[in-house]
């Protein structure tokens, strides 16, 4: 499991970098827009970013097994 986790980070990390490695104009742009967003939207949405992530581990994790 540990190995999994290690493996999921990863992968974060790299999709995390094709935003400003590839377009950095844009990228810039869109990190300056989120700054100015309140924070309870900037909540929300990270929020709903965990809830996703969770359904999707538990998804995979029952398809694996």
């Amino acid at each position: 499991m540990n190995t999994t986790i290690i493996l999921a980070l990863a992968l974060v990390l790299v999709l995390e970098g094709l935003g400003p490695m590839l377009f950095p104009r844009i990228w810039r742009r869109m990190i300056l827009g989120m700054a100015q967003l309140p924070d309870t939207l900037l909540r929300r949405f990270g929020g709903g970013l965990v809830v996703a992530g969770v359904v999707i581990y538990y998804m995979l994790t029952k398809t694996i097994n």
